[in-house]
């Protein structure tokens, strides 16, 4: 089996190794891996060798070639070890230390204890004759649990272990948080059910974080566990976390690991499963000796999530993978059977047929001129967005005909349009008065349901009983609409006002009234949980259920007041599958309080259980 695991998992680095096999004249380049880090293992080979008083490090950037020159003159001539860290971030110095280098190392004779160590993620404008006269090391990305917490362990210094007074506190603590750190690394494989945004943890992160540790039990007798918590997830880890709801995540997870019974409870459960507990007190190896035995795959309750989200992610990388695929078949006609410009007239013609007529503005105005309540407002600002929408639609098309059969000129905007229909993708004119992630033919379909919508309340002049929230291509603007005529019919400030979320137990077709306040909304699908129809309430999802259809939601305004949160789970409601949203707006929409359930909302955190206003396909 020992010999089996020498193929299947990365090798960790040995600096002391490729030390060995270096010279004065050859520089040893790190081609750097994500949220791998090579400074602390250089630093500890530095010490190990007697160079740690002659070691010189400098991270490049503006204005640092001039002081890494003379770090280079001065230590080839005195035989210092010189680490120029991140070559990426000075392309423009490179060819410079490209000439500085030929010079000083192969023309000049340099000290023989002189070594130059850089460090540069992969990239095209990197010295190729560098490269050739280098030794080049990387470290592949550790994937699992277990691999990443064998490399933490590898990066703490035998001789100085434990670091501090505390020494059962400390040695229990470091296994907590090199699991906390590694649960932070692999979620990101769950995509959006593990983070809104993927972020960049690394090394440096978890060193730092080692070091508070020692510090704060070296400096209090009792464990100040809310100033740890706190300078660890809150300041170190969250400093790179910029979204509120994987904040949250991070918060999660630093309560589940640190807190007084990892120090009180013999073989703590670090989570469901059994195999993942904090050993008994002993040496440095023998934690090593631990880790090596955890599973080499992951189970997702290991991170709290449900085997779903292992499913989820795989389909969606497999879709990626397609879609590059797609991107990357030629670009030319084919020779026999349709053509590419015979398919795409064909798609075109069939979208034309498919999307209906605009809605008439002028109309609709008239007849709600007497009654501009919040909602009648909202309702003509869709029209004008659906309207604008659907003629850029009809003129992109006409267009696209035309230049296919050499009418008109193919600018840059009709060729992306062409390829995407050709794809059955959506073109990117067209997505900006809303963002989804359908393709081509789900997203027409979906468009003739959204433009009927706003069609029949503009002839009929009354809201829609039940309001379909994913038609709205602003559903913000809508509710906060809502909240305007709660206001005005209750004579209170739109601040003082909040929400109450109420899920139907009934079926839509027994509701045929609108509330007193607020609405009833429709259409919202659960993702990463299922859904009690009968207690209204969040249960397991179903094998094989990746998105749950949630009842009518009634959205109901009440005044602010304090409310329980025992037993309820703030749920984010998402416009879209990706929860990130892009550079024009946002994903979020609002936080829906629901039921928990019997599991408490931490549970549900751990899930990335979300409310989804529309799904991918």
């Amino acid at each position: 089996m020992s010999c089996l695991v020498r193929f299947v998992e990365p090798p960790v680095l040995n600096m002391a190794i490729v030390l060995e096999d270096s010279a004065c004249r050859i520089p040893l380049i790190f081609v750097l891996s994500p949220g791998v880090d090579p400074t602390s293992g250089l630093l500890q080979l530095a010490a190990q060798s007697g160079m740690g008083d002659r070691f010189q490090a400098l991270s490049l950037g503006q204005g640092q070639a001039p002081i890494a020159k003379k770090m280079i003159e001065t230590g080839v001539k005195e035989g210092h070890w010189v680490f120029l860290a991140n070559c990426h971030l000075s392309l423009s110095w490179m060819p410079q230390l490209d000439k500085l280098l030929e010079e000083e190392l192969q023309i000049k004779q340099p000290h023989p204890d002189f070594r130059l160590w850089l460090s540069s993620t992969p990239h095209p404008g990197f010295p190729i004759s560098i490269l050739q006269a280098g030794i080049k090391m990387t470290t592949e990305p550790p994937k699992g649990l277990r691999a990443n917490m064998k490399r933490l362990y590898q990066l703490i210094d035998g001789q100085s272990f434990p670091r501090c007074h505390a020494e059962e506190k400390y040695k229990r603590l470091l296994f907590s948080l090199c699991f906390f750190h590694s649960l932070l690394l692999e979620r990101s494989k769950f995509l959006m059910l593990g983070w809104n945004i993927n972020y960049g943890f690394n090394d440096s992160d978890f060193e730092v974080s080692e070091h508070l540790l020692s510090i704060y039990l070296d400096e209090y007798e009792d464990t100040p566990w809310d100033a740890l918590k706190y300078l660890i997830a809150g300041v170190n880890y969250g400093g790179h976390v910029t979204d509120d709801w994987d904040r949250k995540v991070l918060y999660t997870y630093i309560n589940d690991l640190f807190k007084n019974e990892v120090l009180t409870t013999t073989f703590f459960k670090l989570s469901s499963l059994p195999v993942y507990y904090i050993p008994k007190d002993g040496s440095l190896q023998s934690y090593k000796d631990h880790v090596v035995q955890l599973p080499a795959v992951d189970h997702p309750e290991a991170f709290g999530q449900h085997p779903n989200a292992d499913i989820a992610s795989q389909i969606k990388e497999t879709r990626t993978l397609l879609d590059t695929l797609v991107s990357l078949q030629p670009q030319r006609s084919a020779t026999q059977g349709e053509s590419r410009e015979d398919k795409v007239l064909n798609l075109a013609s069939d979208v034309l047929k498919h999307i209906p007529a605009l809605i008439d503005y002028d109309a609709a105005a008239k007849l709600i001129a007497d009654d501009m309540n919040p909602l009648n407002v909202v309702l003509l600002q869709e029209i004008q967005r659906y309207n604008a929408l659907l003629r850029v639609i009809r003129t992109s098309l006409v267009d696209l005909e035309k230049g296919i059969k050499g009418l008109v000129v193919m600018s840059s905007d009709l060729e992306e349009v062409f390829t995407r229909i050709y794809n059955a993708q959506v073109p990117r004119l067209w997505s900006k008065a809303y963002p989804s992630m359908k393709p081509l033919g789900s997203w027409t379909r979906d468009l003739v349901q959204r433009v009927e919508q706003f069609n029949k309340w503009a002839e009929s002049t009354h809201p829609p009983v039940l309001f379909w929230l994913s038609g709205f291509t602003f559903p913000t603007g809508f509710l906060t609409a809502v909240l305007q005529t709660a206001a005005r019919r209750n004579n209170v400030s739109i601040d003082s006002l909040s929400w109450e979320f109420h899920v139907s137990t009934l079926d839509d077709s027994n509701l045929t009234e609108t509330p007193k306040d607020g609405v009833w909304v429709k259409g919202l699908y659960l993702e990463g949980a299922g859904w009690d129809k009968k207690a209204s309430c969040l249960i397991e999802a179903n094998p094989m259920e990746l998105v749950c259809p949630v009842p009518t939601i009634h959205f109901k305004p009440t005044e602010s007041k304090k409310k329980s949160t025992k037993g309820i789970y703030s749920c984010p409601v998402y416009y879209y599958p990706n929860r990130a949203g892009n550079s024009d707006r946002a994903s979020f929409v609002v936080a829906a309080d629901i039921k928990s359930g019997q599991m408490p909302a931490e549970h549900w955190v751990k899930r990335g259980t979300a409310l989804l206003m529309s799904q991918d396909h």
